[in-house]
């Protein structure tokens, strides 16, 4: 398959040619490849006290969250091991740090206690404490939420270190939906297929999967329940059936069919049924990728009825109440919409910058720019607090999936080894 880009694979998938979509398990423990062009806050996180006492390091987790988070850098700390009462804010502001943080960690029974201060190393004022006690198999979910407390109170935002990822890989022959932390650690499989998996997309809740398997011999939708393992199909209707995005309120899911010949917008129940078309095209413009605005009333998507893929938005009742408006000026290849949590950004593909590259408009100014240093990118999607973009892309031969922050400062490669991962999707905050 030459063009790496969900848009062209509306038209691979009303040709039936065959789709080359391929992944491997994610490594437990892999240290990221990370990049900084200018830097963030620096953070100084000591070895926690005790820390060798739990099967998995604390310390090293919340590092290498914070390392990707877009805003934070880790300040070198070297062998320093410093506990709640012994720290020293104030030396390590003098070194150049901006904050500290410190910690203990107690083994009881099967179960670890893990406490956390934060100080800022410049005022020396205690920002706050924050402790978890785990079984063994909690280990690494502390240390993600450790994480997103240390984001929290040094950005402002809330942070995302504690949601999950699915992506596609294939192992011995075999399609499989994976579940993973954000880090690309701790993968489960979902679904195993002899057929091609695309396009997941996540829940609201964070509880469902939909995706398009082609084990019917043609592309169908499901949702998946992940706490059952349960799954419904969701669209099979005459032609193809792709590209499926939820509404907020988690009760719909907007989708491509080609049921009427060309490939076009609508909107399905998520409980299946209740389809009606959105966009109107006709002849061989196709309409796809569409996906929701947060507040839900409007819908985004790629169309080609200008002669070439472009982005679009109309409002979430379809074409029939008002006109599309084109969104995208800037360049001749224009795909794969996806709206912050805000609602202030767009993320997507454009060939604007020199290859096909992950960019950022503000929705507002429509102002655009690259945030990624490849070009052969695809599948962006926004971390559940809008600061992070994942998305797939293919270097020196190999597909991996690869994170940005939304100012293109931070380029990082998750730790997957298999280099053919694809289709990445980044799930919501849980309640």
């Amino acid at each position: 398959m030459s063009r790496y880009f969900n848009y062209s694979i509306q038209r691979v998938i009303a040709a039936f040619s065959a789709l080359v979509i391929s992944q491997t398990i994610a490594a437990q423990g892999l240290e990221a490849n990370v990049s900084f062009d200018d830097a963030g806050l620096p953070v100084a996180t000591a070895h926690f006290v005790n820390e060798t006492a739990a099967p998995v390091n604390i310390t090293d987790i919340i590092r290498s969250n914070l390392s990707r988070s877009g805003g934070l850098v880790n300040f070198p700390v070297g062998g320093a091991t410093i506990g709640l009462d012994g720290a020293n804010p104030a030396e390590w502001g003098a070194k150049g740090a901006h904050a500290l943080v410190v910690g203990n960690v107690t083994a009881q029974g099967d179960n670890y206690t893990i406490r956390l201060r934060l100080f800022n190393a410049s005022t020396k004022a205690n920002l706050g404490d924050y402790a978890l006690t785990v079984p063994a198999s909690g280990l690494r979910s502390a240390g993600h939420r450790m994480a997103d407390f240390v984001y929290e109170k040094l950005m402002g935002i809330r942070g995302a270190f504690s949601t999950r990822l699915s992506y596609v890989d294939r192992v011995n022959g075999k399609y499989q939906l994976l579940i993973s932390d954000s880090d690309g650690a701790g993968a489960q499989v979902a679904l195993n297929s002899n057929e091609p998996i695309i396009s997941p997309s996540w829940s609201p809740s964070g509880t469902q999967v939909a995706y398009v398997s082609f084990e019917q011999k043609k592309p169908v939708v499901y949702i998946h329940d992940l706490p059952t393992g349960q799954r419904t199909m969701i669209a099979n209707y005459k032609g193809n059936n792709s590209a499926p995005s939820w509404s907020p309120d988690g009760q719909y899911l907007v989708l491509a069919l080609s049921q009427d010949g060309n490939t076009q917008v609508f909107q399905v129940s998520a409980k299946g049924g209740s389809l009606q078309r959105l966009t109107r095209s006709t002849g061989s413009v196709i309409d796809t990728e569409p996906t929701y605005s947060p507040d839900g009333t409007t819908i985004y998507f790629t169309s080609d009825r200008g002669g070439e893929p472009q982005i679009y938005k109309m409002p979430a009742a379809g074409e029939s109440v008002a006109a599309s408006t084109r969104v995208t000026f800037k360049g001749k290849f224009n795909t794969s919409p996806r709206i912050s949590p805000d609602g202030t950004k767009m993320a997507y593909i454009s060939n604007a910058s020199g290859g096909y590259q992950t960019h950022i408009m503000d929705l507002k100014y429509g102002d655009s720019f690259s945030i990624s240093n490849t070009t052969r990118d695809e599948s962006p999607s926004f971390a559940a607090n809008g600061q992070v973009v994942l998305y797939s892309t293919h270097v020196n031969g190999r597909d991996i999936l690869r994170a940005s922050s939304i100012d293109g400062r931070m380029q990082q490669e998750l730790p997957l080894p298999s280099g053919k991962a694809r289709f990445p999707a980044w799930g919501p905050f849980m309640k």
